[in-house]
């Protein structure tokens, strides 16, 4: 159990039967009534948002969630096969659990892995990720209305937006939130 002064971005709350990780949260102290809690909660399972507002002080239920480092090793036709960095256990992955972020991985990657009762619940990517260019258009100069870009092909198969003067084998650094081109990599 806690209470609303412990609620923390991250934090899983077990509510009807059901996980909800708290995303964003505020403490309100109105000018005239009691303060209370704004959140906004995402369900781990189904990835659906609410927001839901608690009075201040009330105890909610917590769920013991344990975050581990997993190793990335390969795919077994939809799963992804991951690695217990600790105990050496393989563990298979629904591409659901894993989220989108997951196309940029390449094999030995470090994902964390939040799992519930054995159960993973979803995994958080690396922030940013370093990947080889497989495959792009040659630019041309001038060819262009706006600030320029084209469709890159990377070594995982994924594809993104890149400006135009990347060459197929160039190194980029790619956010893997949302698949966003960063910068080009000098190695």
């Amino acid at each position: 159990m806690a209470s609303t002064a412990d609620f923390k971005n991250g934090l899983v709350l077990k509510e009807d039967n059901e996980l909800w990780q708290i995303v964003e949260f505020q403490h309100v102290k109105p000018g005239k009534g009691p303060a209370f809690v704004r959140t906004k909660q995402k369900n781990v399972v189904s990835g659906k948002t609410i927001d839901k507002t608690y009075n201040a002080g009330v105890k909610v239920e917590t769920a013991t969630v344990d975050r581990r480092d997993m190793q990335y090793l390969y795919r077994d036709g939809e799963d992804y096969v991951l690695m217990d960095s600790e105990t050496f256990d393989q563990l298979n992955v629904t591409p659901t659990v894993m989220g989108d972020g997951a196309r940029f991985l390449l094999e030995n990657e470090t994902v964390q892995v939040s799992m519930h009762e054995g159960l993973p619940l979803f995994a958080e990517m690396p922030v940013a990720v370093n990947l080889v260019v497989e495959q792009t258009d040659p630019g041309l100069q001038g060819d262009r209305s706006t600030g320029g870009t084209k469709p890159a092909t990377l070594e995982t198969g994924a594809e993104v937006q890149v400006p135009l003067f990347i060459n197929t084998g160039d190194k980029l650094r790619i956010d893997t939130r949302d698949g966003s081109y960063l910068s080009r990599v000098n190695d």
